[in-house]
């Protein structure tokens, strides 16, 4: 796997997060939506730190 793909890898996740992070606020007062949105936002918090692990081991 390249820098740029994982990259663009990171991008993906930026973007789930921002759409967790929406669903929480647009789907306030529904508990299934707060808390599977909360889940996914715990989810996407695991993948970035995978993703930073495997840019580190990328030397500049």
């Amino acid at each position: 796997m390249t820098r740029a793909e994982l990259k663009e890898i990171d991008k993906m996740i930026e973007g789930i997060e921002k759409r967790a992070k929406g669903l929480i606020e647009k789907g306030q007062g529904i508990q299934a939506i707060e808390r599977n949105a909360a889940r996914i936002l715990a989810s996407t918090k695991m993948l970035k730190i995978n993703v930073s692990d495997l840019t580190s081991c990328f030397h500049p």
